[in-house]
């Protein structure tokens, strides 16, 4: 039995879609019931990250976990509380959901999730880290721009970033879940080829039929418009370290984890952005 946490997210999902669909026994962990409606007929365990006892009752019976917790303030205290309750419970395999770049512990995200990956090292506990750079579908937060000014503004320069499909991220992962030979290892994952801002604009214009103006805005404009729509000021903060590594060119890395792993190419920006041209129009 294999349990995935954080399981309604964009990987997430996907993770227990592909577990499930390959014939595997999975348990996801959900915060309530409904939520775990679009898993499909899995089984479900209902549970809070700051709820010990709800951890535990999770991990009953588990062999393998994938360990992911959203993008909060508590990352590191609710990382922690799965480490602590998957030790407990005797889980013998965990893959870890990471971040690209982890392991140079340069921004606070990558500290975040190095600290987690160290003491999961530390664990005794079988571990592989799933190391993703930036998401395709984070272009879903520019629709509401694209229609209205047709521009993306957005505070990334000229840098590049091989953005990657959450559905390959997840195939990775399963690999990772279920096969042997990847204990130990940590696992960059990137799409097949790095873009700048102004190329993922004019991609997804072509694919919508529409001209797309980026405007690369400075951080305090960013952070006023992050802040304005209710993000906390703290992860805005955490975010533009991340921008600003892509505006510097320390984020253009491209590598072959995918196809090593899966034996398939990674999806291109181009062919997402035609799955998903009917959100920008």
């Amino acid at each position: 039995m294999i349990l995935v946490t954080g399981a309604t997210g964009n990987v997430g999902t996907e993770v227990v879609k592909q577990l499930a669909g390959a014939g595997h026994k999975v348990r996801a962990l959900v915060r309530d019931k409904k939520d775990g409606v679009k898993l499909g007929t899995v089984e479900l365990a209902i549970g809070d990250f700051e709820n010990l006892d709800s951890l535990g009752a999770a991990m009953r019976g588990i062999d393998t976990m994938y360990q992911l917790a959203p993008f909060t303030p508590a990352l590191v205290a609710h990382e922690t509380n799965l480490l602590d309750a998957a030790k407990k419970a005797g889980v013998k395999r965990i893959v870890k959901h990471s971040v690209m770049g982890a392991e140079y512990e340069s921004i606070t995200l990558g500290k975040w999730h190095r600290q987690i990956e160290k003491k999961l090292e530390a664990s005794g506990i079988a571990w592989t880290h799933i190391r993703p750079t930036g998401f395709m579908s984070n272009a879903l937060q520019w629709v509401g721009s694209i229609k209205a000014q047709g521009a993306v503004y957005y505070p990334a320069g000229d840098g590049k970033l091989a953005l990657v499909d959450a559905r390959d991220i997840a195939s990775c992962a399963v690999v990772a879940l279920t096969q042997p030979g990847h204990e130990g290892k940590a696992y960059a994952v990137t799409g097949p080829e790095a873009l700048t801002t102004q190329q993922q604009c004019d991609i997804l214009g072509k694919a919508i039929g529409k001209s797309i103006k980026y405007v690369d805005v400075p951080d305090s404009a960013a952070k006023e418009s992050m802040v304005g729509m209710g993000m906390p000021a703290q992860l805005v903060d955490i975010l533009l370290e991340y921008t600003n590594l892509v505006r510097a060119g320390q984020a253009d890395q491209v590598t072959d984890a995918i196809p090593r792993l899966t034996g398939k190419p990674g999806r291109t920006f181009e062919a997402w952005c035609r799955e998903n041209a009917a959100a920008f129009k």
